[in-house]
């Protein structure tokens, strides 16, 4: 689908010559440069962090560097969007506010789409000259499949990934991918250099920000990599500290690998399969001991007359293996016969044999082949040829052997192709060997293989010591073709078997499986019956087009997970207690990830990055340099001026002057010394300022990301601070967003349904793109920015505008300030808006950017349109001062969302001499309850009013009988009771009673009301008391006493003239 087409334009140019006038007058102010408190303000070491935040309130908020391999798009913005609202707020507080924003070049990416375009230039020409059309034509990758569509393992914790499938792209060369990025072809030769990028796409980033309105401290910007030398020697540090601190070690590990790139494809090197991590498993060798007739044929003169063959199947569950009763293969499935050493062989796919090859099973001591064709098999089967194959499996109960069957389900994707049978507690396994034995000439088998007594291996409370037969009979399980609840009951028998059950057999009998699991895997390992394998646990796809493995290599890995417990726990216990996190979802994913993630390969050969300090053939990969950045942005600014560190800061240091211990004093992990001066040779004052600036700015007051980054960026980003800096430098928040979709469809270039920030930007302008993308929603579920909302959105503001330059000029107002000459209409209009900036201040707290501005924009003109309206009904005009108070107030609520529309009214129509970017948030009275009261009855009467009339207009219109006719003349008498309705009073009673107990929870109070018999009526009239108590700020006795805050009579009074108006043809109106 494409994007919406506007057609005229006239408004929208209007409001963005606006927004530049003042883009440009904040950056030439330099309005967003921060700085901490001066030694003059505050002397060094005079005073702690705490008491720093304490005189001078501050905010430091980021969001994750964005990587250069291209312009922003809409999703950045909307992520880049939650500091900036958050940013904005907190300066209208007073705050001192830092929002600094680098550039992430580390990894795999720029690297390896700059070796691309190296080929695609000697292929086609230096400009793509000897390019040809029909060259072009391929076929679209087909999606692959995410990790929770390939979970097997429920003690596991997973995230989807679904950004590589919405960003999918029909384009096969490197240069096409550059065209679409709208890069000059001329000009795509010169990203053949990888340096290219990291000076080509920062600007634009930096450019397609500053049109947004972002509030950003430029100064403090970079980018990642040794190209610029005191992010690398900051990264050193980091990387030298961590290792000192055990929390780096070497050894062998499981981990996605490119055979291509020769190294470990951790996330951010990916095209697809982010968050996909390796799947253990046990391989168990079942020895063949009779070929079937078929395979025997095949393998004639193939095998030496001593091999051993073994059919290796791959089990998450060896605690259950004694319950073998056959092994499955699928019949259409190609199975190599591959050697392993001297005369052992194994049968497995290709692919499981391409998988083991980087796991010292047919290539030794880390000598990793780099093509399929150094693994050829002596001889290839289809699983059809050895049905009915003989084979000893391990363990099992049965020693005479079990049989090999057919599964038609059996994946090639998956797994070794081999599946072994344990029908005792697997209902896939139950139900077909069930089918088997009912359909043994359709199969072609003889009927005994899959009869095998299925013996009782685990004992669960729920289903017995038989799960599979149990379930697979209580949930009417009829075939093997019933995928859905055959799933379902895996997952209920798996989850059972593993949490609650106690094996029955085996040398660990009596002890809980979730104990005795590694203890028979390590038996069957020991014994040489199994060993252990392992492969990705979905699709993963290289940047540099490869399929990619797991291989088990030496590597330098962080130690997070369980390997570090008390570092884990001190991690979990900080997110669980005293981290803000905004939402039990990133809190509970958080938590979820920090109780699955394990060791961390840190280090890589191929790419863009800081070498490894003691061991520099290897670079640091880009989830682990990009982890406690933020506390680099505080003193950037000192030491650079320029991304590339080429220009000096405000400070005369050399890079070479950035020794560890420099950097340790800076970060507060240990003090000041002679010796210290005289190694680095920066003076103390500088060193002073540089530890100022961080012990001002830090702790990091909110990290913004999408959800996507909570199981590796977030994470990480929390495991480093606690392991580097003091506790009271921990992070205080994390916010994570959804995805950004568009105009609720996924976006995607290969659709048309795709926005660049500055495709928003341009079509939009800053502010109706920052409303929009506040409108599109705040939680962890995906968001939404519509098209035609940011359209209504340039009307909205265009029209505001010229009213507020117009109706201060209307010398029909009435300009008197007395008490004598304001209405009642005037009272309960500044009374709403004292509500509203109240509930604006509560909104833009709690960070609910959505409904800040429902209560700032949309209801804020509201209300001015109902005083608007009430004074023209009562042929009052308008108060002067008032509306200058509206145009006032509405121009700073809206601040935080749309600076430059704000800004403009700020000092052009209301003529304040400094930009709004330094105005502080109004302080108004909270309202009174009685106004408020007053307000809600009017609203509520005249709307029943409305109603009443419209119910019988839709009656009239229906052919219904009726005395109303819209076109006859009326009279509205509305009549006041002198007392309430009885049935009201025990209703009173029960909100009193839950009031005194200090429990008005809905919960509890709306249960009772229920068992109270008249719910209907009942529920509005009781949240009406409690919005009254809550809300409105009503004294209890007045609210429990029955005594109404106004006179009814007299507000009736005041409505005449507005009702008369409201009604077509009403005469009159009685009280």
């Amino acid at each position: 689908m494409a994007t919406l087409k506007l057609e005229n334009t006239e408004k929208r140019d209007s409001l963005i010559t606006i927004e530049k006038k003042y883009q440009k007058q904040w950056q030439e102010s330099g309005v967003f440069n921060a700085t901490a408190p001066t030694m003059a303000e505050i002397p060094a070491a005079s005073a702690r962090s705490k008491d720093l935040h304490q005189k001078y309130p501050k905010y430091f908020g980021t969001f994750a560097y964005p990587y250069m391999n291209g312009t922003l798009h809409a999703g950045h913005s909307f992520t880049a969007s939650k500091v900036e609202y958050s940013a904005g707020f907190s300066r209208m507080q007073g705050k001192r506010v830092l929002f600094p924003l680098g550039f992430h070049c580390t990894g795999m990416p720029i690297k390896a789409c700059a070796d691309k375009l190296t080929e695609d230039v000697r292929r086609f020409g230096q400009n793509f000259e000897n390019y040809e059309e029909e060259q072009s034509e391929g076929d679209e990758v087909a999606p692959a499949p995410t990790q929770a569509e390939t979970k097997e393992d429920i003690t596991k914790f997973t995230s989807k990934k679904s950004k590589a499938i919405a960003k999918g792209v029909k384009l096969k060369y490197q240069f096409q991918i550059m065209l679409a990025l709208g890069i000059p072809k001329e000009v795509i030769h010169k990203f053949a250099d990888a340096n290219y990028w990291l000076k080509y796409f920062p600007p634009l980033c930096k450019r397609d920000l500053n049109n947004f309105g972002a509030r950003i401290d430029w100064r403090r910007s970079f980018v990642t990599t040794d190209a610029n030398p005191y992010y690398n020697a900051f990264v050193r540090w980091q990387m030298n500290r961590l290792k000192e601190l055990d929390k780096i070690q070497y050894g062998s590990r499981y981990t996605i690998y490119s055979p291509k790139d020769g190294q470990p494809c951790m996330d951010h090197d990916r095209t697809e399969g982010e968050g996909v991590a390796p799947q253990e498993y046990t391989a168990l060798k079942l020895k063949v001991k009779e070929w079937a007739p078929e395979a025997s044929k095949i393998l004639q003169g193939k095998l030496p007359d001593s091999a051993n063959v073994y059919f290796v199947p791959a089990t998450l569950r060896p605690e259950t293996m004694y319950g073998q009763t056959c092994c499955f293969v699928g019949p259409k499935i190609k199975y190599g016969v591959f050697r392993v050493f001297d005369k052992e062989y194994y049968v497995i796919t290709k692919r499981a044999a391409w998988n083991m090859a980087f796991q010292d099973t047919f290539f030794k001591n880390g000598n990793f082949p780099r093509d399929e064709s150094e693994l050829i098999p002596i001889a290839e089967l289809t699983g059809a040829s050895v049905v009915g194959t003989l084979v000893s499996a391990p363990l099992s109960i049965h020693k005479q052997g079990v049989r090999i069957l057919p599964m038609d389900t059996v994946s090639p994707t998956k797994g070794t192709g081999v599946v072994t049978s344990v029908p005792s507690d697997s209902p896939d396994d139950y139900a077909t060997v069930t089918d088997l034995a009912k359909k043994a000439d359709y199969y072609n088998i003889k009927k005994e293989w899959a009869e095998l007594e299925i013996f009782p291996i685990v004992e669960t409370p729920s289903y017995g010591n038989l799960a599979a037969p149990f379930l697979v009979k209580k949930m009417k399980i009829n075939s093997p073709k019933d995928t859905k609840l055959l799933a379902d009951a895996k997952d209920l028998a798996y989850k059972e078997g593993y949490y609650k059950g106690i094996m029955l057999v085996g040398d660990f009998k009596g002890e809980p499986v979730e104990a005795a699991k590694p203890k028979v895997k390590a038996q069957l390992i020991e014994s040489g019956d199994a060993f252990e394998y392992a492969e990705p646990s979905g699709y993963v796809m290289s940047r540099s087009a490869d399929e990619c493995v797991v291989a088990y290599l030496g590597q330098w890995f962080l130690n997070y997970g369980e390997n570090d417990p008390s570092w884990r726990d001190q991690v979990l216990d900080y997110v669980r207690d005293d981290m803000e996190s905004y939402s039990s979802e990133t809190k509970n994913g958080l938590e979820k990830n920090l109780d699955w993630l394990n060791r961390w390969a840190c280090a890589r050969t191929y790419g863009l990055g800081s070498k490894l300090p003691w061991e520099p053939k290897f670079l640091v990969e880009s989830l682990s340099d990009s982890t406690i950045y933020m506390a680099y942005y505080t003193i950037a600014h000192f030491l650079h001026s320029d991304n590339f560190g080429t220009q000096p800061g405000l400070l005369s240091i050399k890079p070479s002057q950035m020794l560890d211990e420099v950097w340790d004093y800076i970060f507060c992990r240990r003090e000041l010394s002679d010796a210290l001066l005289k190694s680095s040779g920066i003076s103390k004052p500088d060193l002073e300022s540089m530890r100022r600036e961080f012990e001002y700015w830090y702790p990091l007051d909110q990290s913004i990301s999408g959800k996507d980054l909570i199981p590796n960026h977030l994470t990480f980003f929390l495991y480093i601070h606690t392991a580097l800096f003091p506790r009271e430098y921990w992070p205080r928040a994390i916010r994570a967003n959804g995805h950004l979709m568009l105009n609720g469809e996924k976006m995607s270039k290969s659709t048309g349904n795709f926005l660049t920030l500055n495709d928003a930007v341009t079509k939009y302008g800053a502010d109706a793109t920052r409303i929009a993308l506040a409108d599109a929603g705040d939680g962890v579920e995906d968001a939404n920015f519509e098209e035609t909302v940011a359209n209504q959105i340039i009307l909205r503001m265009y029209t505001l505008k010229e009213w507020c330059e117009d109706i201060l000029k209307d010398p029909s107002l009435r300009t008197s300030t007395s008490e004598a000459d304001t209405t009642l209409w005037d009272r309960l209009f500044l009374n709403e808006m004292h509500t509203l900036v109240h509930q604006a201040h509560a909104h833009y707290s709690s960070t609910d950017y959505k409904v800040a501005l429902k209560s700032a924009l949309y209801d804020f003109t509201s209300t001015r349109d109902i005083y608007r309206e009430a004074s023209i009904a009562a042929s009052v005009p308008m108060s002067l001062p008032l509306i200058r108070t509206y145009i006032t107030l509405q121009a700073l609520l809206i601040a935080p969302i749309a600076p430059h529309w704000a800004d403009y009214i700020y000092q052009e129509v209301l003529a304040f001499d400094t930009t709004i970017q330094n105005a502080r948030w109004p302080d108004v009275p909270l309202p009174d309850p009685a106004l408020t009261a007053i307000y809600e009855y009017i609203r509520a009467t005249s709307t029943a009013i409305t109603s009443a009339e419209g119910q019988n207009v839709k009656k009239k219109n229906k052919g219904k009988s009726t005395d109303y006719d819209p076109e006859k003349p009326k009279r509205i008498t509305i009549y006041t009771a002198a007392s309430f309705p009885p049935w009201q009073e025990k209703y009173v009673h029960l909100v009193k009673t839950f009031h005194e107990k200090a429990s008005l929870d809905d919960k509890s109070l709306n249960a009772e009301v229920g068992r109270m018999g008249e719910g209907k009526k009942a529920m509005p009239f009781v949240q009406s008391l409690k919005k009254r108590l809550m809300q409105n700020g009503e004294a209890p006795v007045s609210v429990f006493e029955r005594k109404m805050a106004f006179d009814e009579v007299e507000v009736l009074g005041q409505m005449v003239k507005g009702l008369m108006k409201t009604v077509k043809k009403c005469r009159g109106v009685e009280v």
